[in-house]
């Protein structure tokens, strides 16, 4: 049985005039017990079962978090994923906490603190995270094309020949990648491996059902006019039920996907898109070795990567 999920998003231009950006959550009364790239996470006081997500405006890009927030990037994050989680219960269960355990009002004991939260944080169950990025791609970009090039191949799944940039894959493939810690940078690996890490039963099941998750976010973003060319998803295991495999951390965002209108969608170039790719556009252009301190963003490139994760939570959820 699926997580209950909220299926409520606010608008577009809600986020836009939301609180001020967020970079770093300070929360009076609550023990901050993990910083990822985007996400701060805390204990919640006399709850050993539960913890409290909240989702930042920081950006990374090649694995280094940049000093400049993301306005309302967060609350977009967070949106889209409940709605993805909302509508692939059918598929597989998610991480959300049942309603009677996600009352903000009962986690965070500061009033300001919540007002700050709103949009952007989620009470979720504690589980077992794999050590896997359950990568799916449908269409050749980024380091696939990259290895295609060299190789003919991603992660040892051959490919047909003659294949050029943005072209549409013949079926979405798993091309997985072991988690980095933060600052390092993911390693992609074959399915042995994740076999080797994980078992070679839990390995497929993870495939498959990351697999089955893009197939059908992908069917339905067609259907407003969005290409997802690719996608990573993180699972955990929930002991308390069998160990069933539990979709964790967030789904089909703009962070983990590479979202491509497809009103300007061209095979043979490198799309413009919804995500973050234009940061990397940019900061490809600098003299920057792609290690911390990442360098700060000029205020258009801030404004137009906003701009951008908003039209993604516009035109999927509707």
């Amino acid at each position: 049985m699926s997580t209950p999920t909220p299926d409520t998003n606010p608008s577009a231009s809600s986020i836009a005039s939301g609180s001020p950006p967020m970079h770093e959550s300070n929360l009076h009364g609550l023990t901050r017990i993990h910083q990822g790239k985007v996400r701060d996470i805390y204990a919640i006081p006399g709850d050993d079962r539960h913890m409290l997500i909240v989702t930042t405006d920081r950006l990374s890009a090649f694995d280094v978090v940049l000093p400049d927030p993301i306005p309302g990037k967060g609350r977009v994050l967070t949106s889209i994923s409940n709605f993805w989680f909302a509508r692939t219960g059918h598929i597989v269960p998610n991480h959300l906490a049942s309603p009677e355990h996600a009352n903000l009002a009962l986690v965070v004991p500061d009033a300001a603190d919540r007002a700050r939260l709103v949009d952007r944080a989620i009470v979720v169950r504690k589980l077992q995270a794999l050590p896997v990025e359950a990568v799916v791609r449908g269409y050749l970009i980024g380091s696939g094309w990259k290895d295609y090039q060299r190789t003919g191949a991603i992660c040892g799944i051959t490919l047909p020949a003659g294949l050029r940039m943005a072209d549409p894959l013949p079926e979405p493939i798993f091309t997985p990648s072991t988690k980095a810690p933060k600052g390092q940078h993911d390693e992609n690996v074959g399915f042995d491996e994740i076999a080797r890490l994980i078992g070679a039963d839990r390995a497929a099941q993870v495939r498959d059902t990351a697999i089955a998750l893009y197939r059908f976010a992908a069917a339905h973003a067609l259907t407003r006019g969005i290409i997802i060319a690719d996608t990573k998803f993180e699972f955990g295991i929930d002991a308390e039920n069998g160990g069933c495999l539990t979709l964790i951390d967030e789904a089909l965002t703009p962070d983990s996907s590479r979202f491509w209108p497809m009103d300007t969608y061209v095979p043979g170039t490198s799309p413009p898109s919804f995500d973050k790719q234009f940061v990397r556009d940019y900061l490809e252009t600098l003299d920057w070795n792609k290690t911390a301190p990442g360098p700060q963003l000029p205020a258009h490139v801030i404004q137009h990567t906003s701009e951008k994760y908003a039209e993604a939570l516009r035109r999927l959820t509707a």
